[in-house]
């Protein structure tokens, strides 16, 4: 019997938006412990142009990009018993989530509680379960503290604002323009700071008197981490979680001497690792996100057909907030 057929967006070679393309791949029936998805919403992300252009090793010869989506379960194999036909779950991989049908083991699911819908769940999981690691686990954020936060106007940062908020810190952020400024003010940010008019390491020392802060949540990378390390205090944290504007290039230990601050890379992936900590992590997220602790605006939509357009915006920092790659027929 021949295998069900769905659209989705692969790449043959590593490259430029334009590498990505519209096809058809077979979709089985899940095997034990699988569970097969009808997908509804993909977001999208800066490390599905990382794999998209080569930067990061693909797992396979024909790249689906793509790092978190959810829909709803059409099928369950042999021993699933977590999960049932009609259910709704989503799910964070680093790879393959531009389809619009897909087979997952059970035990990478994410159960969707109910005020969460397929839509936010594709646009926020990545974004709130990576601001959830970094202020709890990668640098933990306490309250007092001043954390500088680029690219707040970004999917992770204006939750990273809210969060930081929401623990007593205060939060600084930057960002490219007058209206990204205004956004992430909106979003718990005591004080942005546009950082193509101004120097940011400068007016992060007259925001804070000479103190300066206590951590850096750097995304951006080769044009920020020199200017995030003069922004630390004495013991001050230095995490880099992003290169949006390409990789950090020239860093030195002995870059961190100074004030005998540290550094840190996280990959969210790493924090992870077990059914507990996806469960814990998770739940921490939509308790923060029923209660309004942490407010997600509506996701910018378009058609996974046109992931490449998605991509030349993300990577153009034409984006705010969160966009999503819906499917043919999601209506929600």
């Amino acid at each position: 019997m021949a295998a069900n057929m769905a659209g989705a967006v692969v790449a043959h070679r590593p490259g430029g938006p334009e590498v990505l393309e519209w096809t058809e791949l077979a979709v089985e029936m899940p095997g034990p412990g699988e569970v097969l998805i009808r997908q509804e919403a993909a977001g999208l992300n800066f490390i599905d142009t990382y794999y998209r252009s080569g930067l990061y090793p693909w797992p396979e010869g024909v790249l689906v990009p793509g790092a978190e989506a959810a829909g709803t379960v059409v099928a369950v194999g042999a021993g699933v018993t977590a999960f049932s036909a009609g259910q709704r779950v989503a799910y964070l991989e680093r790879t393959g989530a531009y389809r619009e049908m897909r087979v997952m083991p059970a035990d990478r699911l994410f159960l969707l509680p109910d005020g969460i819908d397929a839509a936010l769940a594709a646009s926020v999981l990545l974004k709130g379960l990576t601001a959830q690691a970094l202020v709890s686990s990668a640098a933990p954020v306490e309250a007092g503290q001043t954390v500088l936060v680029h690219a707040a106007a970004g999917g992770v940062g204006l939750l990273l604002g809210q969060w930081i908020a929401s623990l007593g810190a205060r939060a600084i952020g930057t960002a490219g323009s007058p209206e990204k400024a205004a956004l992430a003010r909106a979003h718990g940010y005591d004080a942005v700071i546009e950082y193509r008019r101004e120097d940011f390491a400068a007016r992060v020392a007259e925001l804070t008197d000479g103190a300066l802060c206590d951590t850096v949540f750097d995304a951006v990378g080769k044009d920020t981490w020199r200017g995030s390390l003069a922004c630390l205090r004495p013991h001050g944290r230095f995490v880099s979680f992003g290169q949006a504007s390409g990789p950090i290039e020239g860093f030195r230990i002995a870059d961190l001497a100074a004030g005998s601050r540290s550094a840190i890379r996280p990959v969210v992936f790493d924090y992870l690792t077990t059914p507990q900590e996806r469960r814990a992590r998770s739940e921490a997220l939509f308790a923060r996100l029923a209660d309004g602790r942490l407010r997600a605006a509506p996701a910018a939509r378009l058609p996974l057909r046109e992931a490449a357009q998605a991509h030349r915006a993300l990577e153009g920092r034409a984006t705010t907030g969160s966009t999503i790659l819906t499917m043919d027929g999601f209506s929600a």
